[in-house]
């Protein structure tokens, strides 16, 4: 497409500094150095500069493949191409990646057949992934995000000049105990837009610590709309989901199978719309008119729904009844047993009512047999005297 923006791999081109500069002394040197040029220039004009110095102090002015690498700067170098948005994506990683996936399956000895039948199986290895991490992340926030936070207490944020709500600021990141890499940052207070030079925004979608820095310092407690994508959002409406595959079929969703129809008609009607000028632009105004009907009738189910929801009380709480008793595993108590039980039964509970009676009669005779004793003891703690010559008392 003539939109489409193409890019060198950058990571396979540095591997080539061994093998293109190995005649020449101190090669380990050259490739330290072209590495800080390459990944740690903050600018065009900077690059151009520590590019040109590169080659004087190493003397590598000559060189045809460093020569021919530099003419072709814009499609390798990434300070030339951070202002397209990549999303993450800067050299040919994602296709390594995928090799290696598929390595997993398939070998260069696998037949025809075995590889149709492997590729699908890698589709609904890599599907079920998808869903599986979707899941397990839907509530958390984006790593990158995460890092941008921490990194943002690196930072070190002075304010250069300001003018009419517009400020421009200088950002030092400190990278090393003694090392700051330093970063224009401009804020419109106006329009709630800030813009950094390091371009992470526009290449990742992402605000990179030194514009959470300036925001920071500016005392601004939400960041504006603009730089909340909708892909990184729980939002996000994920249009490869609704391409079938041959192992999900008898899985489909009923939303699948209403998209596939509507896609159907819907190609069908664009096809003999698209002869002429003029049902294209009747095919327009019905596509408009149909989108605001749909909007408008989602917004009354959406305004529909809270106020039910609202209208809620007590009384259709009180309907709910208790769930059906179900029948427990194992005998009831009032199982009816056999003849031979009952006799059992009977025989232990008549010996136990004679046992406790036999205890009764035996406590009994202990409280007899106990209050006796205690009574010749009071007998016996009498004293008698034997009366005297003439005395006629009883001497008690």
């Amino acid at each position: 497409m003539p939109t489409t923006v193409h890019r060198w791999c950058i990571w396979h081109i540095m591997k080539k500094i061994p093998s293109k500069l190995n005649g020449y002394k101190g090669h380990a040197d050259i490739e330290q150095e072209m590495s800080q040029v390459v990944w740690n220039s903050q600018s065009k004009d900077s690059f151009d500069r520590n590019w040109k110095d590169f080659l004087l102090n190493f003397g590598l002015a000559d060189n045809k493949w460093l020569s021919d690498l530099y003419e072709d700067r814009h499609i390798c170098v990434p300070i030339y191409l951070d202002h397209h948005f990549w999303a993450g994506m800067r050299s040919t990683q994602r296709s390594e990646s995928m090799h290696s996936f598929f390595n997993k399956y398939i070998t260069r000895n696998s037949s025809l057949i075995q590889f149709v039948k492997q590729y699908d199986n890698c589709l609904g290895s890599r599907e079920q992934a998808e869903r599986e991490s979707d899941a397990a992340d839907f509530h958390t926030l984006i790593p990158e995000v995460q890092a941008q936070f921490r990194g943002k207490a690196n930072c070190i944020t002075r304010l250069k000049n300001s003018a009419l709500g517009y400020s421009v600021y200088d950002v030092g990141e400190q990278v090393f105990s003694s090392i700051f890499n330093k970063f224009v940052v401009t804020y419109d207070s106006v329009a709630a837009e800030v813009k950094c030079q390091c371009l992470l925004f526009e290449s990742r979608g992402i605000l990179c610590r030194h514009a959470l820095s300036v925001l920071s310092f500016e005392q601004v407690s939400q960041v504006s709309p603009r730089y909340i994508l909708e892909r990184w959002s729980k939002k996000v409406k994920r249009r490869h989901t609704h391409i079938k595959s041959s192992h999900d079929e008898p899985l489909m969703e009923p939303r699948s199978k209403r998209f596939d129809q509507l896609v159907f008609r819907s190609q069908n009607i664009c096809e003999f719309a698209s002869e002429s000028e003029e049902l294209t632009v009747i095919l327009h105004r019905a596509y408009d008119n149909i989108m605001a009907e749909v909007e408008s009738l989602k917004a009354k189910r959406k305004g529909t729904s809270s106020l039910s929801h609202e209208d809620a009380n007590l009384e259709s709480v009180n309907e709910l009844q208790s769930p059906p008793r179900i029948r427990t595993r194992g005998r009831p108590k009032n199982r009816l047993g056999s003849k031979l039980e009952k006799q059992i039964a009977n025989a232990t509970k008549k010996k136990k009512t004679k046992v406790l009676s036999e205890i009764n009669l035996f406590d009994a005779a202990s409280v007899a047999h106990s209050n006796c004793s205690q009574y010749q003891g009071h007998v016996m703690s009498y004293q008698f005297r034997v009366p005297a010559a003439g005395d006629n008392s009883l001497g008690v």
